[in-house]
């Protein structure tokens, strides 16, 4: 085997040979997003939706070197246990494999290896973006261009409340990713259901996100953002999030958390303050993601047959 190739489960292989609809999953949510012992639950819960969705989940993490698309329940327990995982994007994927390390996949690593796998769907919870006060930092996520060279559709709650968001959706138009709202041009704010920023473009249907996405790979390389808002009645009071929202961010700055550490110490912040709200949501969804995420695959697997 040579180094970096991925190793892929049997139920996910037979699958892709056969054709039917298979949905790549993160890992980085599951090793760094979500507190112990509850990821281990929601990794069960996360792929047994994709199964309600009519799909196969494949589960992607780096294990000693290799890639693995779709894992066994103890590599899973291995990822939701290791509190030193490290977390791997796409440019730490080459030091992992020459030098046999294990990580979480974030969203640009996975929506690599998934492609490469010949999976076209990834269901994630929210994308990275710009950061604020990124025209001082220069701070802005490997997602974005990523998603600008890669062929799949993601599922998603739009980015994380703790980002610019104008300026990431930007940036997104400058990539030419394709951006749409499942049955809205309201653009998601994650924990919220809507950001306050606005989209051009809406499907309303698995079917209508498929043949956007096939008609995208035939034009060029990118892939197909569809972004799913939670319900008005599952969201994070907004007034509560607004409030969370800030006091991460500022005990972040003074505590001098830079770069891809933001992230979990400012989720971690969020569980806390909130009382495990932002938790009970962001496992919400997730969940209905990656169910909207199994529809879409089984709607590109029947066009393809």
């Amino acid at each position: 085997m040579t180094h970096g190739s991925p190793t892929l489960s049997p139920e996910v292989a037979d699958a892709l040979s056969a054709g039917r609809p298979v949905v790549a999953l993160e890992s980085t949510l599951l090793a760094h997003g979500l507190p112990r012992p509850d990821n281990r639950a929601a990794a069960d819960e996360v792929e047994a939706a994709v199964r309600r969705g009519g799909a196969v989940p494949a589960t992607i993490a780096v294990l000693d070197g290799v890639p693995h698309v779709g894992l066994t329940g103890a590599e899973v327990d291995r990822i939701c246990a290791d509190p030193d995982l490290a977390k791997l994007g796409v440019r730490d994927l080459p030091v992992a494999a020459a030098l046999g390390r294990s990580g979480a996949t974030t969203v640009s690593s996975t929506a690599l290896l998934a492609a490469a796998a010949g999976i076209g769907v990834f269901a994630t919870g929210g994308l990275g973006g710009v950061h604020r006060q990124a025209a001082d930092t220069f701070d802005e996520s490997a997602d974005l261009t990523a998603l600008a060279r890669t062929s799949l559709v993601v599922v998603c709650a739009g980015v994380k409340s703790i980002l610019d968001v104008p300026a990431t959706l930007e940036r997104l138009e400058s990539l030419s990713v394709t951006v749409v709202g499942y049955g809205t041009t309201t653009f998601p704010g994650f924990y919220v259901a809507d950001s306050g920023s606005t989209l051009d473009w809406a499907v309303d249907s698995p079917e209508q996100a498929a043949a956007v996405f096939a008609a995208r790979r035939e034009l060029a390389p990118g892939a197909v953002v569809v972004t799913n808002p939670l319900p008005l009645d599952e969201q994070l009071d907004p007034v509560l999030h607004d409030r969370v929202i800030a006091g991460a961010l500022a005990a972040a700055e003074e505590a001098g958390v830079r770069g891809k550490d933001v992230t979990p110490f400012v989720l971690d912040h969020l569980h806390r303050e909130s009382g495990g709200a932002t938790l009970a949501v962001n496992v919400r969804l997730v969940l209905r993601n990656a169910e909207l995420a199994g529809r879409i695959a089984s709607a590109l697997a029947g066009a393809a047959r």
